[in-house]
């Protein structure tokens, strides 16, 4: 059976794949080290590293064992975290992940009210892109995700929260970005456009595609963000145009959004869960859904 102290020895290894950091990152030194990788592969019957003078990589059962001892780590993590929490009268612990925006809205407001509802409930949160969410639910390294619109996945539920429209995302310099009143999509048919990588979010990358193909044009595709935020990022340092969902559309100094006459697409905001959520992330889901619902 693999002790907790095999699989963080691996990580470490795994993750820095060289022997000398990995050795500083768990403070002990290399030779002991090594001495564990080799036995735990003596162990498993199987090489988890390929191994060179100048190179440390993973094995096909190196990549696997890998992601079993990260969530054997986290299942350890969760039980301690519980039993403290448990011992000191609290209770709970939640990983959530959400893209970059939702971070701005609806995110501030919904852990505000979850906080208030269970005060001694840990969150901890990090930025995903759309297309992680599923494989993080189901891999229990995530409870609840906040996510663009995507397709149902096996063994997991999307709420609705909200659609939002696209608005356009100009450079402050742009000669169109002086002006507040909608504009026409196609009067930016000859721009060179900030686009996202499909893979990353493809309703979210479909939708922009299908705003351009009625307005009828192609953009020219000059430079990829793989966010929203990044989008914006890069609008604001004069690279190009793009469109963004109205609600990422916050203060920034160098970027003049306008929304457009027609046509505008509309994408989904949407709470992800596993299929069985648990009560405390089906509270989540309630409080993000009640926030978002039209008053």
């Amino acid at each position: 059976m693999i002790e907790l102290r095999q699989a963080r020895y691996f990580v470490a290894v795994a993750e820095e794949l060289h022997f000398g950091r990995a050795a500083q990152r768990l403070r002990m030194s290399q030779p002991p080290l090594s001495q564990a990788i080799m036995q735990l592969e003596r162990q498993l019957g199987c090489e988890l590293l390929h191994r060179t003078q100048r190179s440390v990589a993973l094995s096909p059962a190196g990549a696997v064992f890998l992601r079993e001892c990260r969530a054997l780590i986290r299942q350890a993590e969760d039980a301690e975290a519980a039993v403290r929490h448990a011992a000191a009268g609290r209770g709970g612990r939640l990983r959530l992940g959400a893209v970059a925006s939702a971070f701005s809205w609806p995110l501030p407001l919904v852990l505000e009210r979850f906080h208030e509802a269970a005060p001694h409930v840990e969150v901890l949160a990090e930025e995903i892109d759309t297309h992680e969410a599923a494989p993080a639910l189901l891999d229990r390294a995530l409870d609840w995700a906040i996510v663009r619109q995507t397709a149902p996945v096996r063994g997991t539920t999307a709420t609705r929260l909200y659609a939002d429209r696209f608005v356009a995302a100009l450079p402050a310099g742009h000669p169109a970005a002086s002006s507040a009143e909608p504009m026409e999509l196609a009067d930016l048919a000859g721009e060179t456009w900030v686009w996202l990588h499909r893979h990353i979010s493809p309703d979210y990358h479909d939708a922009m595609a299908a705003m351009c193909r009625t307005a009828e044009f192609s953009p020219v595709a000059a430079h990829w963000a793989r966010s929203v935020t990044s989008q914006i990022a890069m609008v604001e340092c004069g690279l190009g145009v793009t469109v963004v969902p109205a609600a990422a559309a916050a203060t920034h100094p160098a970027v003049r959004f306008r929304p457009f006459c027609r046509g505008a697409a509309e994408i989904e905001l949407t709470a992800m869960t596993r299929a069985e959520p648990g009560d405390l992330v089906a509270l989540l889901t309630s409080l993000a859904a009640d926030l978002a619902r039209p008053a």
